[in-house]
Parts: C-alpha cells; sequence; structure tokens
C-alpha cells in the first residue's frame, strides 16, 4: 500500500487536477487541506527539504499576502517560514510526498514521475 500525501485547496483547479489523477490511479492519499489545517513550522522545513527548495520558492509570490507582508525585501529563510505558518495561502500548491519525496502537481506530469 503505497503512502500518499496530497496538500490540497479545493478552489485550485491544479490541485483538483491532482487529486483526480490520485484517484484515477488508485491512489488512496491522505488529503490535508493545507489553508484549513496549515502545517507547522517543522512539517514546512521537511516538506521543503524534500523538495530541494528554498522557503522563497515555495512561496506564491503574486498573492497579496505576498505584497502586504512586505515579503519580497525579507532574505531570512526562517521569516519566509514562518510567514507561510501563518499564512498558508502563501504555499505553492498542490504538493504531492510519497516516501519522503515531494513534488509541487505544476505541471501535472511531477506527480507521474513521483508516482512511477
Amino acid at each position: 500500500m503505497e503512502n500518499v500525501t496530497i496538500w490540497h485547496n479545493p478552489r485550485c483547479s491544479k490541485s483538483r487536477n491532482a487529486a483526480a489523477l490520485l484517484e484515477e490511479k488508485g491512489i488512496d492519499a491522505e488529503v490535508v487541506k493545507y489553508l484549513d489545517t496549515p502545517p507547522s513550522k517543522e512539517e514546512l522545513i521537511a516538506v521543503l527539504k524534500m523538495l530541494g527548495m528554498t522557503a522563497r520558492e515555495l512561496m506564491r509570490t503574486k498573492e497579496e499576502i505576498y505584497k502586504e507582508l512586505n515579503l519580497k525585501e525579507i532574505t531570512e529563510e526562517d521569516k519566509l517560514i514562518e510567514a507561510m505558518v501563518q499564512n498558508p495561502k502563501l504555499i505553492e500548491r498542490p504538493i504531492v510526498i510519497k516516501d519522503g519525496k515531494a513534488v509541487i502537481g505544476r505541471p501535472i506530469e511531477n506527480i507521474i514521475d513521483l508516482l512511477n
């Protein structure tokens, strides 16, 4: 049995497509609606390591909250992570996690590669 988790936003078409792909493949993924249940700082750090990304690379820089918080000017990784924990809307989506590896599901081929 595969252990797969998806950080999901049902209002996002890319996220819905990712969830549908997992369902089509018969994968009973754990669905984390991260806007309702934001990740802890530790969870976010772990996912960043799995993705091989910095906090800024995982951020949705076009979100209004990004501009409001003036995050463009912040360089400290810890502060960027804290901003995502406090404002999960800043986290790029969807994120699919399997066997200690993670991908952002944009494009959806990233998820297909992770599952294979």
